[in-house]
């Protein structure tokens, strides 16, 4: 693995590396999405956005939350990956400001008009994609081309949102391409990181039982899981998609148990990550299940955006925060609890589309804890992100 160089630097250190301000702001701008998004879904909060109320909730998570963290992960890791430079500073702000943008933009579309939203919010994943591309050719690592692949897949869909969205009044399509790329990115992403993570953990605490290296069960799981994702987009409900996401979330269990998670209890830290992939699994199947009529259709896309996108994300925060701040890699009870708080949100907004008799209170205490994760995440760890890394001794 190169080892990233680092220029001089005397800035601010929010802006030192990629990971800082991207993580900070992603996590306070979710706490505050979920917490205006139940007045709205009620009819009691209204929006200067042209989006109807449901399509600006899915669409400010996935392209405002999810793909701010995922540039934060990308500007931290392309640097691993390459042996490169890592963005900072002035260029680092500009891209922060444009993200920015893109978040007005769409919460004042109905001042701005649709078009300039469009245009100044779709510019940031566009611009993402062309520099992690840029990096990781110049740097010839070639293998990694497939993430910045669905990177600017789904920089593509943000702008198909916004076209259906205008031209359609609802952005149904898109909505399932946008989960369904994020999906992807986590089977392809999540199936390097989580067996390698637990990996070192388990030779440095617990030799013995170790996770199966990559092989042609991972290769069919993520082959399947592109097939059944895109059957879903295309045709959300009949018989061949429901058997193709079955499929593919019978080997995504599989795969995920021949990482061993069942032997990291005593590291929330690394035991997260198995946690968050599971909740992909159970994606698979219950949207499967919806694709047959026989549960709501939310059901399975919550176990996917809150289980699984919630879960995840915070999982690769809080390691990547305190590992690239020179803080020791374990989870302590304000990270716990965090982690605590995503997976009571999660399995409460799974459970409240699985029994709309309590859906209304089930709401809330997803609500209420999805804030408390993320919120707890931006306000905890914003000395750690704003404030100098630590040296040994």
């Amino acid at each position: 693995m190169p080892i990233p160089r680092l220029r001089a630097y005397r800035g601010p250190a929010l802006l030192s590396y990629g990971f800082r301000p991207f993580f900070l702001f992603a996590a306070l701008y979710s706490a505050a999405a979920i917490l205006a998004w139940l007045p709205m879904f009620y009819g009691e909060l209204s929006a200067a956005t042209l989006f109807v109320p449901q399509d600006w909730h899915v669409h400010e998570m996935l392209f405002g939350y999810v793909a701010a963290v995922i540039t934060g992960f990308l500007l931290t890791a392309i640097p691993n990956w390459t042996g490169r430079l890592p963005l900072q500073g002035a260029p680092l702000l500009v891209l922060v400001g444009v993200w920015l943008a893109g978040r007005v933009a769409v919460n004042v579309s109905a001042w701005t008009g649709w078009l300039a939203a469009a245009v100044i919010d779709s510019g940031f994943l566009v611009l993402v994609a062309a520099a992690a591309a840029r990096e990781i050719v110049a740097g010839r690592n070639w293998r990694n081309l497939k993430v910045v692949a669905v990177v600017g897949f789904l920089a593509a869909v943000n702008i198909a949102f916004h076209l259906e969205e205008h031209f359609g009044g609802a952005a149904d399509y898109a909505v399932r391409a946008g989960v369904g790329a994020v999906v992807l990115l986590i089977a392809l992403v999540g199936g390097r990181i989580i067996p390698s993570f637990t990996h070192n953990w388990l030779t440095r605490e617990r030799p013995g039982r170790m996770p199966a290296p990559f092989g042609r069960l991972d290769f069919a799981t993520v082959a399947m899981s592109a097939v059944a994702l895109a059957l879903w987009i295309a045709l959300p409900s009949g018989p061949a998609t429901a058997a193709a996401l079955l499929a593919a979330g019978i080997l995504q269990t599989a795969r995920l148990v021949r990482w061993a998670g069942d032997r990291t209890l005593a590291e929330p830290l690394v035991l997260i990550l198995h946690v968050a992939y599971a909740f992909v699994a159970l994606g698979f199947v219950l949207t499967a299940a919806a694709a047959l009529a026989l549960v709501a259709r939310s059901a399975g896309i919550h176990a996917w955006t809150a289980g699984s996108f919630g879960t995840m994300t915070l999982a690769v925060m809080t390691r990547a925060s305190l590992g690239h701040t020179g803080r020791q890699l374990t989870a302590g009870p304000l990270t716990q609890a965090i982690y605590a708080a995503v997976i009571v949100a999660a399995l409460a907004r799974i459970a409240g589309a699985l029994e709309p008799q309590w859906s209304m209170p089930l709401l809330a205490v997803a609500a209420l804890a999805w804030t408390v994760a993320f919120l707890g995440f931006g306000l905890g760890y914003m000395p750690i992100l704003c404030g100098a890394r630590k040296t040994a001794g």
